[in-house]
């Protein structure tokens, strides 16, 4: 019996003539970690670079290895976990929906849809959702929905218009999103990026009234994250929002809110905008929304903006499907019933304040401490730490049973699911410290003399400046 519940992730391949055909079987749950890593780099794209640890079970806020080893996750898959892993309301949720109906496509109404757009537009106060999968595409929903009010209600002129984003936002990798970005990783060779982009520094107010002022007739939209994610956990100074919101509505051009990682409770508020009872013109959904279980984005706005999209000009097949709104609906309800902005809120503190003492401790080699809720970044000072890199620190994190992930190298987030325990908040804390006290004096003594150090960040193709150092 226990043999037939056994896991297999073998390929066999089978020859029929000179036509070949894969079939797949299920792999051994005792295969190691290292087999499935070697299999997914020599069958899968390496367009990630993941750390050495393979994902087998999960709960709440602990992964388990496939040889048993558990782990405090401390990332959450950089947000679309914030209720934990495998909660119990998500996955009934899934599992109802899954037996009734999973999808339909917009080509017919199902009967699931139209009650999560019933209960997200009700719960953060907007007239209107367009459902779409992942949070990239809901970006790009975004911006051609702004476009569109842009020619209709504004009255620019046909395909003048101008996109203004901020500098070092990260919003996805698709083609038309990463011609926002500062990030040369995500644009290299994948040129010419799209025109009609406009950039400004994330804090500062100043140059955004320049820009509306010189060609705010031609820009319908400035969208911004209200705190960067992976463009190294920046938080805006106080105000800003609000100065943002109070320049667009000024100057006629829709305030776009990325949400889509800071949303849902990350930051102690169901939207980072919160902070400044701020109410963007436009918000954009993912991660959490899907609760972990399945992809889900959206995007909110009221009927004078959504109904410039008719029908026939956007849209997507699983975009809306009754699956991921079953799901999404659950996902939030855990959020209110377990009063998981008040838990960020609470457990974040605890993080920062054990942090700020670790940095404390360790001048030298924590430059800065930032974050709000359990969004929470830790830079690290390069030159302190070189040769070694971010990256290897976060291996070390790892083999202390911790899972955190460096962003453009300096960076570590600690961003745990909102479940997660004052315990495990001391572990991971405790963690970093040893990696820092323990680990790093090692690793410096390991690497030769002429080791070369971690290439340090580059400057911007767009701008020129060094944007992520």
């Amino acid at each position: 019996m226990a043999a037939t519940r056994q896991v297999h992730c073998l390929m066999r391949t089978v020859s029929r003539g000179t036509r070949f055909f894969a079939v797949a079987t299920q792999s051994n749950a005792s295969s190691s970690s290292q087999t499935i890593i070697d299999k997914e780099y020599q069958h899968s794209a390496h367009n990630y670079h993941p750390l050495p640890i393979v994902f087998a079970h999960a709960k709440g806020s602990s992964v388990w290895d496939p040889e048993g080893n558990k782990y405090i996750d401390f990332l959450s898959g950089y947000s679309a976990v914030n209720q934990g892993h495998c909660h119990p309301k998500t996955l009934k949720a899934l599992h109802d929906q899954a037996d009734r109906l999973t999808v339909s496509s917009r080509a017919f109404y199902n009967d699931r849809f139209p009650v999560f757009a019933e209960y997200l537009t009700a719960l953060f106060g907007y007239d209107m959702v367009l459902p779409m999968d992942t949070g990239a595409e809901g970006v790009e929903t975004a911006l051609k929905l702004a476009r569109k009010w842009g020619y209709e209600k504004k009255k620019i002129p046909n395909d003048e218009a101008l996109i203004v984003s901020c500098c070092g936002c990260f919003n996805g990798r698709t083609w038309g999103v990463i011609t926002m970005s500062c990030d040369n990783e995500a644009t290299r060779g994948f040129g010419p990026l799209k025109p009609g982009q406009l950039k400004v520094d994330l804090g500062d107010q100043k140059p955004i009234e320049r820009i509306f002022k010189e060609k705010g007739n031609r820009i319908p939209a400035f969208i911004l994250k209200p705190f960067q994610g992976e463009a190294r956990v920046a938080i805006p100074p106080d105000g800003y929002l609000k100065a943002v919101r109070d320049l667009c509505s000024k100057y006629n051009v829709l305030m776009i809110a990325g949400e889509i990682q800071t949303g849902l409770a990350r930051t102690g508020k169901m939207l980072a905008c919160e902070w400044e009872d701020v109410r963007p013109d436009v918000v954009i959904l993912g991660k959490a929304l899907g609760g972990g279980i399945i992809p889900v984005s959206a995007v909110l706005a009221d009927k004078d903006v959504m109904l410039c999209i008719k029908p026939g000009q956007h849209g997507s097949t699983f975009g809306g499907n009754p699956l991921a709104s079953a799901v999404a609906i659950a996902s939030l309800e855990v959020i209110k019933e377990e009063r998981l902005t008040e838990r960020s809120t609470k457990m974040g503190g605890e993080l920062l304040g054990l942090l700020h003492k670790i940095q404390k401790k360790h001048p030298d080699h924590v430059k800065e401490v930032r974050g709000r809720g359990l969004f929470i970044g830790v830079e690290l000072n390069s030159e302190s730490l070189s040769p070694v890199s971010g990256f290897e620190l976060s291996e070390k994190l790892k083999e202390r049973g911790v899972l955190a992930k460096s962003t453009h190298d300096t960076i570590i987030r600690f961003t745990p699911p909102l479940c997660i325990s004052a315990d495990e908040i001391q572990q991971g804390s405790k963690a970093l410290a040893d990696v820092l006290e323990i680990d790093l004096p090692l690793l410096k003594k390991m690497k030769p003399k002429d080791a070369v150090p971690p290439a340090g960040p580059s400057p911007c193709d767009r701008c020129g400046r060094l944007v992520y150092g």
